[in-house]
């Protein structure tokens, strides 16, 4: 990625994650010319290349047989080693001036839907979010030095990531790579122990989930000094002091053990790819003594364009308000009900600045559906707060219509459910054919075992997830946490399947950012979705 910068060449991230159907596709939309690969993957992209009419060149990043390269040579293609290619190099070449308005990148977005979109991010773009990163840190809090570390686990494939690290080679901070292999992931972050952590809320859920586990196992004593301490700094953040002087006894003497859980040295904490859950959000940022912000960005605004601003504890729960270089403003979606010009402004967030995509790459068409006199139309709703931050309460696409006439804006629900402690992961199903909903959950285990244990059940947790009482005890739960949020009657659950296995990439269920992929959801599900209704109607 950085010699393609240095040489004003486009990359086209690949990731295998999107499935073989997407690289190829990409490979031939983006007419890629040269690819670099994992040596284990050359046997698939081998056995593509009679259909990869632009691919000419494969780089492998170990050793290449020389049946391989034969095979390449056959289908009209080179095939070099790491060694060899590196060999090819020539020191005393200059390199080609670059300008602003050249590609940088075009980055094929995962997407819940349809075929990938190539989004196409010129280095203006670019350069002026990574700038305007640093702007914001020198405002707000404090910028990036040569003593950061910082922990890259997200999928450098997407913006996200290539931002964070681009940023922290401009301030010349440090970079370390995980193992690659989730199971490691906490072993990595203690080996490393980062100043800078990026994450998803699915990450933060976990280390929620694992630090609360370890203080409720921990006796009476040590969970009531825990609460009396949180609240103490809590009732101080809340009347506005910073981090650092809200409770410095109690960071020391009771905090300080959390923070050794990413590592011990963490200053700043940033949470981004979907909305973070508030009590995940409030208990970062009383026990972990770093800033914790909340941002949001696509693909399409080049990474982050909202961000909340640090010890501004009124804050919690949103996005924050716009970087400073981006507009944005709300548009009425009146068949949801949400009016932009209402004392509750509530409406499609819409972008306008010069950190935004330059279009979609051979399609004019999507191009003019979300660009529209120059605003960038996310598909997301939002709700402007009184204090001039963001919260996003809604997704514009993902809303059916039950057969009775009632709207279901599902990603809100879902996110609701997921409050409930004893699930991991749901996907809420509906259409305008049936009245009520039903839902695919992926229980949290330790919670299902414990259950069984109260009632003398011997069961594994896969036998568990098929026990009908389980199946009711979950049901009984997930619909007492949604009327605890005010759901409305055609809002909760009917029936619920208990998925033992956790959505995953390797089953096209979700994306690398763990959003959930609906149509192929319910192709997966479809059997057990029809069972439910079937059950339920019953």
């Amino acid at each position: 990625m950085q010699a393609c910068n240095s040489y004003a060449v486009t990359y086209v991230p690949l990731y295998d994650t999107l499935g073989p159907n997407a690289v190829e596709f990409i490979i031939n939309h983006a007419e890629v010319s040269i690819a670099f690969v994992q040596d284990s993957k050359i046997p698939s992209v081998l056995s593509c290349l009679d259909r990869w009419s632009s691919l000419k060149t494969i780089v492998s990043f170990g050793n290449v047989s020389t049946t391989q390269k034969k095979e390449a040579e056959e289908l009209g293609a080179s095939c070099f080693s790491w060694e060899e290619f590196l060999q090819m190099g020539n020191i005393d070449l200059d390199l080609p001036p670059k300008k602003k308005t050249n590609i940088c990148t075009i980055m094929y977005t995962s997407g819940t839907t349809g075929e990938p979109k190539g989004v196409i991010i010129k280095n203006e773009a670019f350069m002026t979010q990574v700038l305007s990163i640093d702007q914001i840190l020198n405002l707000t809090d404090r910028v990036g030095t040569e003593d950061d570390v910082y922990f890259s686990f997200l999928p450098l494939a997407h913006v996200y990531d290539q931002i964070m690290e681009t940023y922290c080679i401009y301030k010349g901070s440090s970079i370390g790579f995980w193992q690659g292999d989730v199971g490691f992931l906490m072993e990595d972050i203690l080996a490393l122990k980062p100043t800078l952590f990026c994450g998803v809320p699915r990450v933060y859920d976990r280390v929620y989930a694992c630090i609360s586990s370890k203080i409720s196992s921990g006796g009476a004593l040590q969970s009531t000094l825990f609460q009396y301490a949180y609240n103490y700094k809590l009732g101080y953040l809340e009347k506005g002091l910073p981090q650092d002087k809200a409770a410095p006894l109690f960071d020391k003497l009771v905090f300080d053990k959390i923070k050794q859980a990413l590592g011990g040295r963490v200053r700043l904490l940033l949470s981004g790819a979907a909305p973070l859950p508030r009590h995940v959000e409030e208990f970062l940022r009383v026990t972990f003594g770093a800033t914790m912000s909340q941002g949001y960005g696509l693909t399409e605004s080049c990474g982050g364009c909202f961000t909340g601003i640090s010890n501004v504890f009124s804050m919690m729960g949103t996005i924050g308000v716009p970087m400073t270089t981006i507009e944005a403003r709300l548009e009425s979606v009146p068949e949801m009900g949400y009016d932009a010009l209402s004392s509750e402004a509530r409406g499609e967030i819409c972008l306008r600045g010069n950190t935004l995509f330059s279009g979609y790459h051979k399609h004019q068409d999507l191009t003019e559906e979300v660009m529209v006199d120059g605003w960038f139309h996310t598909g997301d709703i939002g709700e402007w707060q009184p204090n001039g931050a963001m919260k996003i309460i809604d997704r514009k696409k993902n809303i059916f219509k039950l057969s009775q006439g009632e709207y279901v804006a599902v990603e809100n629900i879902e996110n609701k459910y997921l409050q409930c402690p004893l699930i991991t992961s749901i996907w809420v199903h509906g259409n305008s054919f049936e009245s009520f909903l039903v839902a695919v959950v992926v229980p949290e285990r330790k919670g299902l075992e414990y259950w069984a244990v109260k009632h003398n059940s011997t069961d594994d947790f896969k036998s568990l997830c098929e026990n009908p009482k389980a199946r009711k005890y979950i049901l009984d739960e997930l619909n007492n946490t949604g009327q605890k949020h005010q759901l409305r009657g055609f809002e909760l659950l009917k029936a619920v399947h208990l998925e033992p296995i956790p959505f995953d990439m390797e089953r096209d269920l979700i994306t690398p950012t763990f959003k959930l992929k609906r149509p192929q959801l319910l192709k997966q599900y479809k059997e057990c979705i029809d069972q439910l209704y079937k059950e339920a109607k019953a």
